[in-house]
């Protein structure tokens, strides 16, 4: 699937910070590409989904930092 996100998703996230979703946009648009290339490529779907999970850390961590220096921590 592409990387898109629904009217319920869309809605809940109206309530967070303009930067926190910019990341999660860019993570979602990345590793929906990076799981496409990844599955096309012939690697074993476990190794593929542990990828991604460790490449979506990264992504989170990003969006906490963002968080944490937007709040003066």
């Amino acid at each position: 699937m592409q990387a898109r996100v629904s009217r319920k998703l869309h809605d809940r996230n109206e309530r967070l910070p303009q930067t926190s979703r910019d990341i999660a946009w860019k993570a979602q648009v990345r590793l929906c590409a990076r799981y496409r290339r990844l599955s096309a490529a012939g690697k074993p779907k476990v190794i593929v989904t542990t990828a991604i999970a460790r490449e979506m850390v990264g992504f989170l961590w990003a969006i906490t930092r963002q968080v944490q220096l937007g709040s003066g921590a």
